[in-house]
């Protein structure tokens, strides 16, 4: 795959400069690095949606219920990977996130990994449907049924 054809797959891409102060005593990307990367992808896609997806203006934004990742390849120092982020299921208060990270020095995606989103109201403490805008992005049938 190139890095053509990776930023084709992906609404959201990021470039993100790989730290050498990020590596692992075995020489490598440390995994938490990873789940970071994927977060500054997932904001990047979220800063496209119609609402503040951390809450803050609103009571209802977006959390993480469940995030994971499949190392493929290890990425080492020096690079600059592309973090990919796309939204691949949604339902009424929740949707699931894809990433993804392509290594240019490596010619391939390193890591795939996904997260649970759910939209939340912070002042019930609970979640809540997504607002109308953002479920008519999500492409869910009924958004007018959203506040």
């Amino acid at each position: 795959m190139t890095a053509e054809m990776f930023e084709a797959t992906f609404p959201v891409v990021v470039s993100q400069p790989v730290e050498w102060g990020s590596m692992d005593a075995l020489g490598h990307l440390n995994n938490t690095v990873y789940f970071r990367y994927f977060e500054n992808a997932r904001i990047a896609l979220f800063a496209t949606w119609p609402m503040d997806p951390l809450g803050m203006e609103r009571s209802v934004g977006a959390i993480v219920a469940e995030t994971r990742c499949r190392f493929r390849r290890p990425i080492v120092f020096p690079d600059t990977v592309l973090v990919g982020s796309r939204v691949i299921e949604a339902g009424a208060d929740s949707a699931i996130i894809e990433h993804a990270i392509y290594s240019p020095k490596l010619g391939m995606v390193a890591a795939i990994g996904s997260a649970n989103i759910v939209c939340y109201d912070y002042t019930a403490g609970r979640r809540a449907p997504w607002p109308a805008a953002v479920a008519t992005i999500l492409g869910l049938s009924n958004p007018s049924e959203n506040p």
